[in-house]
């Protein structure tokens, strides 16, 4: 488009020197054509201009919409601020949790302490009228490397783009709100790991290795389990090494103990081998009952048919 109309230009520049040359055209005809080229500059330029809207918010749309979406799912990703005195728990590696749900991104995390009372997406100076809607903090248990457990004050925060920083401000108890910039980045999708596909597995009995980790590691779960699989889906039979196991909790199911003697034993649903999976044990051994949570990953290599021994 921008070429043709540089034609046109030294079209009509040419044709109206061509007047003034042979024709012998008087002021008032050299005004026009002054006039006449004025114009189609303007013309041009906005031609021009045009193009580079169109373009410009064609970018901008591509951009957007390659940036905020993510496919419904659970994620962990990085959450970073800027500030070394807000952050999240040195239990949890710098990472929460991103769930996004028709297009709706939401990231969990847990803090260093209960220290921060609400979080506001937005100014602090907005977060302090009446009416804001504040986030209100879960009490989190985070299990550090060495094992120890602590209870902290945990956020679900509305996630507006990945990968670059949106504002975020936080009250603590002193009792004035502050502004921040954060930023989630780095999202990896939970399950994206290799996985064993149960659904080859013959329906039977068996025998599985596995490996935990989380808690103070006084208690743990016996190895080998019991693996019933049928149709594709499999149940571990678990026992604990202490018998103060109440119930436990498996993707937000509560399960209850099989025994009622001895060490704590649950069945419990295993979704997939060679994959970390989380499940809650809730011990009564402290002096009031405490959530604890495990990751457990049961090793496909290790498993064994109880028929057959192989």
């Amino acid at each position: 488009m921008k070429a043709k109309t540089a034609r046109n230009k030294i079209i009509i520049v040419g044709g109206l020197s061509a007047c003034l040359l042979l024709g012998g055209c008087g002021a008032g005809q050299a005004a026009d054509a002054t006039s006449a080229e004025s114009t189609v500059a303007r013309q041009e330029s906005t031609v021009t201009l045009t193009e580079s809207t169109e373009a410009a918010e064609t970018v901008s749309t591509e951009t957007t919409q390659n940036e905020a979406q993510l496919p419904d799912g659970v994620y962990t990703a990085e959450f970073s601020t800027d500030s070394s005195m807000f952050h999240v728990s040195e239990a949890c590696d710098g990472k929460g949790t991103l769930t996004v749900k028709d297009g709706v991104m939401t990231i969990h995390i847990s803090l260093g302490s209960k220290k921060i009372l609400n979080l506001y997406p937005g100014l602090a100076e907005d977060a302090a009228k009446d009416g804001a809607v504040l986030l209100e903090p879960t009490t989190d248990t985070v299990t550090y490397s060495d094992g120890m457990t602590e209870e902290v004050y945990g956020f679900d925060v509305p996630v507006p783009v990945i990968g670059e920083e949106f504002d975020l401000a936080l009250i603590g108890t002193k009792g004035k709100w502050y502004d921040h910039k954060v930023k989630v980045s780095d999202p990896v999708a939970e399950g994206t790991a290799d996985t064993f596909d149960l659904s080859t597995v013959e329906d039977g009995t068996y025998t599985i290795e596995l490996t935990m980790e989380g808690g103070s590691g006084r208690a743990s779960i016996q190895s080998p389990a019991q693996l019933a699989i049928a149709d594709g889906a499999a149940t571990a039979t678990l026992e604990w090494s202490s018998p103060n196991y109440d119930y436990m909790l498996v993707n937000g199911e509560k399960y209850l103990p099989v025994n009622t003697e001895g060490n704590s034993v649950f069945e419990v649903p295993v979704e997939a081998l060679d994959a970390p999976l989380t499940m809650i044990g809730d011990t009564v051994a402290m002096s009031t009952p405490h959530e604890v949570e495990y990751t457990v990953t049961f090793h496909s290599e290790t498993l064994e048919s109880t028929e057959s021994g192989k």
